[in-house]
């Protein structure tokens, strides 16, 4: 069941030493080639598991696997070629990866893009919902079957803050009629949240669905595709004020490996308003909340993607 704001059990300073045994869990992170993705799949690497990059230029992703495996010895770690803005780099993804594994213990939803100029995605999806939920949506409906043959699988998807400015328009949710660039990115990290605690909903406990944010950590995904003094005044403030990456993947990577973490709870920094600190329970808004949404927004993810998910509960319902 989602957790409705509760307190969680996450210690003080929470850190990745306080990661427990991954061994023989596989993993899979997407963008993880550089920032927090990076800082995700080598503390899962460091303690004990198999981690599977997966990454839109496979060049970086092969440089990050053997950063990777040169931090953490014997660490099992590949890079596999993912392009989340094209579902049919999603769906070779997912078959190569059921060809080669049975099962997936953990897969972690980071990839993104941010504040993009307007673009659209190789199947015509706007480029920050398509690439940031859409994408996600296919890729985890794809991997389901790997998922739901561990013995305690857990998908945990990335969001942010600023989920909190987002609305979902129904009747332009490709934004087509009227772009904004910052408002298709809430709008996105809104669908991220949505998404993770409906999933939670219609798996029954087959499976954990949790969500996590970073805070304000310094990534160079605030400086994509800013040009100008808009860069340097954002360059700045990362280096003035915003976490380091290393803290900022700190609540990705509890939400991924806290043993008693309930499904459809949301991680993140637990000072200054969900900014700065280590992990903690975070707050999701009103919006995140709303079940008629999540469960209208799934509807139209299935639609585009032509993903359908094979869930116990969406067989009821249908």
């Amino acid at each position: 069941m989602a957790n409705q704001g509760g307190k969680l059990r996450i210690q003080k300073k929470w850190s990745e030493d306080a990661i427990v045994d991954q061994s023989g869990r596989t993993a899979i992170v997407t963008g993880a080639n550089g920032g927090l993705g990076f800082i995700t799949a080598r503390e899962l690497a460091r303690a004990g598991a198999q981690v599977l990059l997966a990454c839109r230029d496979i060049s970086r992703g092969e440089a990050a696997a053997a950063e990777i495996r040169a931090a953490a010895p014997g660490g099992q770690v590949q890079a596999r070629t993912l392009d989340l803005a094209d579902l049919g780099s999603v769906r070779k993804f997912a078959a190569d990866f059921g060809r080669e594994n049975t099962r997936l213990d953990l897969l972690i939803n980071n990839a993104g893009v941010m504040a993009t100029p307007k673009r659209t995605t190789a199947d015509g999806f706007e480029l920050q919902l398509g690439t940031n939920h859409l994408g996600h949506f296919a890729l985890t409906g794809l991997l389901l079957p790997n998922l739901l043959a561990a013995s305690d699988p857990r998908v945990v998807t990335v969001s942010s803050t600023l989920h909190a400015y987002g609305k979902i328009t129904f009747d332009d949710l490709q934004r087509e009629r009227r772009y904004r660039r910052y408002g298709a990115y809430f709008q996105a990290k809104l669908a991220n949240l949505l998404f993770a605690f409906e999933l939670d909903r219609r798996a029954g406990g087959t499976l954990r669905s949790v969500a996590a944010h970073p805070g304000y950590a310094a990534t160079n995904l605030q400086l994509a595709g800013l040009k100008g003094p808009v860069r340097t005044g954002m360059a700045i403030s990362n280096k003035a004020f915003a976490l380091s990456p290393r803290m900022g993947a700190l609540p990705i990577l509890c939400a991924a490996t806290l043993p008693d973490l309930p499904g459809g709870a949301f991680v993140g920094p637990s000072k200054l308003m969900g900014y700065r600190g280590y992990p903690g329970a975070a707050k999701a808004s009103k919006r995140a909340r709303d079940t008629e949404v999540a469960a209208h927004l799934w509807d139209v993810s299935e639609a585009a993607t032509g993903v359908h998910y094979a869930l116990a509960t969406d067989q009821t319902r249908a």
